[in-house]
């Protein structure tokens, strides 16, 4: 098993993009690729350069309705989570309501959203708030439910207030549901940006993308790929930071 163990090394992984890079260059060139079929590195390097000031106005669009939109539906679903887990009446109305939800597509959905709400932010932003709400609250509510039974009992013999019982017991054996699914919703909320953004906008990475795809400049469609990637590896990365900070005992590594 020690052969395995630093798979994951971030060294490894790097020299593994640098090699497919490097191989991916060669291969377009020797096979003389047609830029609009598949574009060389070189080349959607060179439209970063090139299209630099516009990739960085659609980037910022993109960012802004991707983290807004991911703080408001963080704070809506703790609070719905947190309403369910002290309320019976709440878990029976809600929680059915939600696993259905999941049942739906957010592509499906996020049309009639810019049909009621416009072109604005504001349709946006409910686009970005539904998909990162319902993992953040259908996890968050599992794990305000996992706690240890017993131990509940223990400390109410012992006199705790239902404080200090959800402060020392149940919020941490919920934080492992809680973080995972928060990284589900860091990748989905910059698909929600990107897709209300298919539906009706001026600017925008799905926008630029829309526009690109159009007019057959396929390495910008790899450029504006490339910013979309990344912009999730790091916010997947930030909230994969903050899980080893709070949860040190169930995060290896």
């Amino acid at each position: 098993m020690k052969k395995f163990r630093n798979i994951g090394n971030p060294i490894y992984s790097s020299i593994a993009v640098v090699v497919f890079i490097i191989v991916w260059e060669i291969f377009t060139r020797a096979k003389n690729i047609k830029e609009y079929i598949l574009p060389a590195p070189s080349a959607i390097l060179n439209e970063f350069i090139t299209s630099g000031d516009l990739l960085l106005h659609h980037s910022m669009v993109t960012m802004t309705e991707t983290v807004l939109g991911f703080i408001l539906g963080l704070v809506l679903a703790i609070l719905l989570s947190l309403l369910m887990s002290s309320f019976k009446l709440f878990r029976s109305i809600f929680y059915p309501f939600m696993f259905l939800s999941q049942t739906i597509p957010i592509i499906v959905v996020a049309p009639l959203i810019t049909v009621w709400f416009g072109f604005g932010l504001v349709s946006k932003l409910i686009v970005c708030v539904l998909v990162v709400f319902f993992p953040i609250a259908l996890n968050l509510t599992e794990g305000l439910s996992s706690y240890d039974k017993d131990l509940e009992e223990l400390l109410m013999c012992m006199n705790a207030s239902k404080f200090q019982i959800f402060m020392k017991l149940k919020l941490p054996s919920a934080l492992v549901h809680f973080f995972s699914g928060l990284k589900i919703a860091a990748a989905y909320a910059v698909m929600g940006a990107i897709m209300s953004e298919w539906t009706g906008a001026e600017s925008g990475l799905g926008i630029f993308l829309t526009r690109s795809m159009k007019s057959f400049r396929t390495a910008a469609m790899f450029a504006d790929i490339a910013i979309i990637s990344i912009f999730s590896i790091l916010l997947f990365g930030l909230i994969k930071l903050i899980e080893k900070r709070c949860i040190k005992w169930n995060v290896k590594g």
